[in-house]
């Protein structure tokens, strides 16, 4: 299939590169051009705006960072919106708030083209080893149409009804999950260090019992290992998004105990100058907290 893809941060990276190695012809555009190289190297075209990628087969994916990049990139006079032809179909895959993406559905209706929202499940490597979870809403039609782009992506589509509303609060139900285990992962693991256990002993007993899964695998072992300099998910984007879940539980009156104490840790840890840290650096401050190094 012929498609554009905007936006190649990390994730984006990852993923216009698997759908070109799925045989997808794929036109890029990245604000930072340099970031295009690799993806041409492998046969991807360049795109010389936003709008040229929407024109180029009439789907574009965008995977970009937050509701302010999404909403530029769709309403820049050379955006999305401008580019996409009428019948054509905008799958936002990032993770972004229940009202943005309810705006920018309205406006792509308006516009005769159709919105999917399809938020990603996984970090760079799982979409490098195939992994990826895809959390999909919109029309039946288009959801049908993108389908096999969406599975070239990753293990699983989870289909998620006609809203794409739908979507986006999976995604940030999902990540507000997440950060509750890590946050949690570093009360139990300052407790264990503090009465004398070896925190490489405890990783064991969490990933080999009843906390075997990969959220619990992956993060024990970076806590363990105090390997949070290197960002597979960072802080700024952990805030970004408990931010964006409190938001969705303030406006539908769910409220989020969890996601509050999540939110002091990630925001102590910006306080701390980790910012760009991955946002298992919570575990360093619970350690803070506790009186350990």
């Amino acid at each position: 299939m012929k498609v554009g893809f905007i936006g190649l941060g990390l994730m984006g990276q990852a993923m216009a590169t698997r759908l070109v190695q799925a045989g997808h012809e794929v036109m890029v555009y990245n604000r930072t051009r340099e970031k295009l190289a690799p993806l041409l190297a492998l046969g991807a075209q360049p795109a010389a705006s936003i709008a040229e990628a929407a024109r180029y087969g009439g789907i574009v994916l965008s995977m970009v960072s937050d509701d302010a990049a999404l909403t530029s990139v769709a309403h820049d006079p050379q955006g999305l919106l401008a580019g996409l032809p009428r019948g054509g179909i905008h799958v936002a895959m990032g993770t972004h708030g229940v009202p943005t993406v309810e705006a920018l559905e309205k406006a792509h209706q308006a516009a005769g083209q159709t919105l999917v929202s399809a938020p990603v499940l996984g970090r760079p490597e799982a979409v490098t080893a195939g992994r990826l979870g895809v959390l999909a809403a919109g029309e039946a039609a288009a959801l049908a149409r993108v389908r096999a782009l969406l599975e070239a992506l990753g293990r699983r589509v989870f289909e998620l009804g006609s809203e794409p509303r739908a979507a986006a609060a999976t995604k940030l139900a999902n990540n507000m999950l997440l950060a509750c285990a890590i946050e949690a992962m570093g009360e139990a693991f300052s407790l264990v260090q503090k009465c004398g256990a070896p925190p490489a002993a405890f990783q064991e007993v969490v990933t080999d019992g009843l906390f075997a899964s990969p959220a619990y695998t992956i993060y024990a072992r970076i806590i363990t290992e105090r390997s949070w300099d290197k960002a597979g998910f960072s802080v700024a984007l952990g805030l970004k998004d408990v931010d964006l879940a409190l938001a969705a539980g303030g406006r539908a009156a769910v409220p989020l105990p969890s996601a509050s104490v999540c939110r002091e840790r990630l925001l102590s840890a910006v306080a701390h100058g980790d910012v760009q840290k991955d946002w298992a650096v919570m575990a360093l401050e619970q350690a803070r907290a506790s009186g350990l190094d």
